[in-house]
């Protein structure tokens, strides 16, 4: 066994660890924080797959974007931890019943019977110049050029959508026009009424 099978599994067994850490954990912030671990532990496998873009991005975009979102969530939720344990409690037979499966369906589908060495050739090592971006920006450009044109033209349109979707004039909805509040003059606003003062006798 070489230095990069035993890295490899050492990783992957951290990951798995901090992983379960993240549905048994007490506390949310332990719990968010222990998918955080997950992350760099993951973006450590790509790393060991000479995929550095596909673990970079894993870094900057969950970790950095998304975790620092779930982290702002829960800690300005009140979250009642009582009532999230007795569902836990309530739902660790179906929990433990769908992760076998799952266990199962992942060892039929890349067990040594069906996945390994002996199946498929040893991917071929790359120079030290290797640009893994260069290589995914080329294999994206080329050969799939006209599935990720059709991608973005269809996230084009659902940001379009969206956009109607939230300008669009209800009745029912008040709106501030920007226009006529700077219109507004101090006469519009403000009435002085002079009155006569009266004593009090």
């Amino acid at each position: 066994m070489g230095i990069e099978q035993i890295i490899f599994y050492v990783f992957a067994a951290l990951t798995l660890l901090s992983a379960l850490m993240v549905i048994t954990a007490k506390n949310p912030i332990q719990a968010a924080l222990s998918l955080v671990l997950t992350f760099f532990l993951a973006a450590g496998i790509w790393l060991i797959l000479e995929a550095e873009f596909l673990a970079i991005t894993l870094v900057l975009v969950y970790v950095g974007a998304v975790m620092v979102l779930f982290l702002f969530v829960v800690m300005m939720l009140d979250i009642n931890m009582a009532q999230l344990r007795a569902g836990f409690i309530r739902y660790l037979p179906v929990g433990l019943a769908v992760a076998i499966l799952l266990a199962v369906l992942l060892v039929m589908a890349v067990g040594p019977a069906h996945f390994g060495l002996a199946q498929f050739a040893e991917p071929a090592r790359h120079a030290a110049d290797y640009s893994n971006v260069r290589e995914l920006g080329r294999v994206m450009y080329t050969v799939y050029v006209y599935p990720f044109e059709i991608a973005s033209v269809i996230l084009l349109v659902a940001i379009i959508a969206a956009i109607a979707l939230t300008l669009r004039r209800r009745p029912a909805t008040k709106r501030q026009d920007p226009v006529e509040q700077i219109k507004v003059k101090r006469d519009d606003r403000l009435r002085i009424v002079k009155m006569k003062s009266e004593s009090k006798k």
